[in-house]
């Protein structure tokens, strides 16, 4: 069954926080969210890359400037679609939490606040910094990822807060990751209709994520 879109009042303004590496952002990131806009008819859905990515194995990663660019080239097309640097001006670590306090502060009462996790992140929200101030802050929407079940149940056992401040939806189920991505193009492999053709143009301009940066 597809994801059904939740009624919502007009007056009510809704932003979604779609935060992660993004290193590099690609469709699925991009899918995820105009599928989390359309069924939560959300204003905005704001991009917010973390200030410092895991190791991911030996390939190298953008700088979290060049993330942001990458972000704001993605997002030049839908209106809705907003870079947000909170986390790269804040020093690290970064936490979720004290992310949507800076939002909630910065939006105020009248915003409601969505943060947008797939369901492989979701399965680790029990370990979250402060997770019940996060399902306090903002709803949660947790979006299918394939490959990876999230346990309703096990979640509100293990976070007595959540329950009632989250929804499931199908998602597009694109199988894409950015590790994918960075090792396509590490081993010369093409990753046009991949990533957006400014993404695409931008890493290639850049030399991102090659082995090599003679490699052409």
């Amino acid at each position: 069954m597809g994801t059904a879109r939740v009624d919502t009042a007009a007056e009510l303004i809704r932003v979604g926080i779609y935060g992660g590496t993004f290193d590099p952002i690609h469709i699925g990131h991009l899918a995820i969210a105009e599928e989390a806009r359309w069924a939560l008819a959300l204003q905005q859905v704001r991009f917010v890359p973390a200030a410092h990515q895991p190791l991911k194995g030996a390939l190298p990663g953008a700088t979290p400037a060049q993330r942001l660019a990458m972000i704001g080239l993605a997002c030049a097309d839908n209106p809705a679609f907003v870079p947000d640097d909170i986390e790269l001006r804040r020093p690290p670590p970064s936490y979720t939490v004290e992310t949507l306090e800076h939002l909630r502060a910065r939006f105020g009462s009248g915003v409601e606040l969505w943060f947008i996790v797939g369901a492989d992140a979701a399965c680790d929200l029990p370990r979250w910094r402060r997770i019940a101030d996060v399902v306090a802050l903002a709803r949660l929407a947790i979006v299918g990822r394939p490959g990876h079940t999230f346990d309703p149940l096990a979640f509100e056992q293990a976070v007595p807060a959540g329950a009632g401040r989250y929804v499931l939806l199908d998602g597009p189920q694109l199988d894409l990751s950015s590790t994918t991505i960075r090792r396509r193009i590490a081993t010369g492999r093409p990753v046009r209709y991949l990533v957006p053709e400014a993404v695409r143009q931008y890493i290639t301009d850049h030399g991102l994520y090659r082995e090599d940066p003679g490699y052409a």
